[in-house]
């Protein structure tokens, strides 16, 4: 199966799984290239579709033209944070019950609860274990 997503992480299509089914599409936002293609890998072995973005612009874009399915959302971009930007998402009502899940390194006391309070619905710490990564998605796309 070919990618969907380009080297500059963007989309112009909504895949099919050979059996018809739509596929779950996950938004993976991430400014380190490596740490894009190494997920990229892990969850499109995992059947999904991979959206990817590397900045705000980029993230609000896609989410609002996509909708996915689960937002993986790494806290420490550029510019704009990923508490802010989850915040940002949140607003909007069309995405309030899209799960995001923070992605970061911050292990420092009070970080997954800075996580939670900015609207993350999970936080799974760096560096990411990619054989319990597929089943951590499994569980939150569950609820």
């Amino acid at each position: 199966m070919r990618p969907c997503s380009s080297a500059m992480g963007m989309l112009a299509c909504r895949r099919h799984h050979p059996h018809g089914e739509l596929m779950t599409t996950i938004l993976y936002v991430e400014d380190d290239v490596n740490n894009r293609l190494l997920i990229r890998r892990v969850l499109m072995a995992e059947g999904y579709q991979v959206l990817e973005a590397g900045d705000a612009a980029e993230t609000l874009r896609l989410v609002h033209e996509h909708e996915p399915d689960l937002i993986l959302m790494d806290i420490n971009l550029p510019e704009v944070d990923g508490y802010t930007l989850t915040s940002q998402i949140r607003a909007s009502p069309r995405l309030a019950n899209v799960p995001v899940i923070a992605l970061t390194a911050n292990v420092m006391r009070g970080d997954r609860e800075r996580s939670l309070e900015a609207g993350c619905d999970g936080y799974i710490q760096k560096p990411i274990d990619v054989d319990l990564l597929p089943n951590q998605i499994k569980q939150f796309l569950k609820r």
